[in-house]
């Protein structure tokens, strides 16, 4: 095989194998693409946004044909930055806020939830508050994002089921125990304390993903449930509180999306068209309670027509500590050393959108550069 005329330094590539005979055929071009992925991760997210704002911008930039945004939790809101009039801008402010982010000493459920909120609206509309004149320009982006015909988004959040409803700690805490205990045995049992929800871009008239591994429910999402929904999908039970339903959902408690789909791994091989997928791992973890069942990992079927963009092992020895930032960051760090080094790792990620523009400009020459997918957890950055 010829050697590829410019090694690509910091991303990887891999990809199912109809999508393998697509980049091979034309290249990586937006008009294959149909959907769009972003995981559950909090600050991991930070390594993606060179990625994202390249994306944003020149990549889907003139795209007319459909694209749909699929996400939980922080990848909710990514997506929810593609599906905004202003992309670049709110990727921009999401990443501002969320960088710079502090807390109290210790701080209580409320308090999250309360910073996060004005974190959404500043992502959303520029502005933290809540005077007449900032609802009034949010509604007017709620509505373009929820009914966008090219840009459709996806939120996924989780209905609780029984105490998992509750802000008290030991029953909540002791439901979430057993949860984790039963899917030990098979994912499947998540069914007995979850059921996800999907809310779903207004411009399809039904979810064009159809979820049969676990109870779902499908909503279509309207302007003024954008931000409980965006809320829902990333309220970590016990970190969080759970976001009261609306709607069909009145009376029912939602939280975040990644505790039955983590990392995404669904049905993708269903779908017409190629799956982009930015990730800041090369494995691909099922569900939150997977993190701590090794022998289960993504279903290779699924991702027949998906393309994961992951960043390698050398970008991620050359970040600040030498690892991909996470929300334990807030524990191990001071503020000022933790801001410093969340800030850094968004500046080099631009490292991964220089790699990702050669991909693009080498054509069809871009399947010299693609792997097989090895979304085991051997496969670990």
């Amino acid at each position: 095989m010829t050697q590829p005329l410019v090694p690509l330094r910091h991303l990887s590539i891999m990809a199912g194998p109809a999508a393998r005979s697509i980049l091979a055929e034309r290249g990586l071009n937006a008009r294959d693409v149909s959907w769009l992925v972003g995981a559950s991760g909090g600050p991991k997210w930070f390594v993606l946004y060179g990625l994202d704002q390249y994306l944003a911008g020149d990549f889907f930039r003139h795209k007319q044909e459909p694209l749909r945004l699929l996400g939980s939790s922080a990848g909710a809101w990514r997506m929810a930055c593609y599906a905004h009039p202003e992309p670049l801008q709110a990727l921009q402010r999401l990443a501002e806020r969320y960088s710079t982010q502090v807390y109290s000493a210790q701080p209580r459920a409320r308090e999250i939830s309360t910073e996060a909120r004005k974190m959404l609206a500043y992502m959303l509309n520029g502005e933290p508050g809540a005077s007449a004149s900032s609802q009034s320009h949010l509604s007017g982006i709620a509505l373009s994002m929820t009914r966008h015909s090219q840009r459709r988004l996806y939120i996924i959040a989780d209905r609780m089921r029984g105490w998992l409803r509750s802000e008290k700690k030991l029953p909540r805490n002791s439901m979430l125990v057993a949860a984790a205990l039963g899917n030990l045995a098979s994912r499947r049992n998540l069914r007995w304390f979850f059921e996800r929800v999907v809310f779903h871009s207004a411009a399809d008239k039904k979810s064009a993903l159809a979820l049969t591994d676990l109870p779902t429910r499908y909503q279509t999402l309207q302007p003024e449930t954008l931000t409980s929904a965006l809320m829902a999908s990333g309220s970590i039970p016990g970190v969080m509180e759970g976001v009261q339903g609306e709607g069909e959902l009145l009376g029912q408690v939602l939280r975040d999306g990644g505790m039955t789909d983590y990392h995404l791994n669904l049905p993708y091989h269903t779908q017409q068209g190629l799956v982009l997928y930015p990730h800041f791992y090369s494995r691909v973890t099922p569900g939150w309670f997977d993190r701590f069942t090794p022998w289960r990992h993504a279903n290779p079927g699924w991702f027949d027509n998906v393309i994961l963009l992951a960043p390698n092992r050398d970008f991620v020895s050359r970040l600040p500590y030498g690892k991909i930032p996470d929300r334990n960051d807030f524990r191990r760090m001071s503020d000022d050393d933790r801001v410093k080094y969340w800030q850094k790792s968004l500046e080099d990620s631009q490292w991964l959108a220089d790699d990702l523009a050669t991909l693009v400009d080498a054509g069809p020459a871009i399947s010299q550069y693609v792997q097989p997918f090895q979304i085991t957890r051997a496969s670990h950055v």
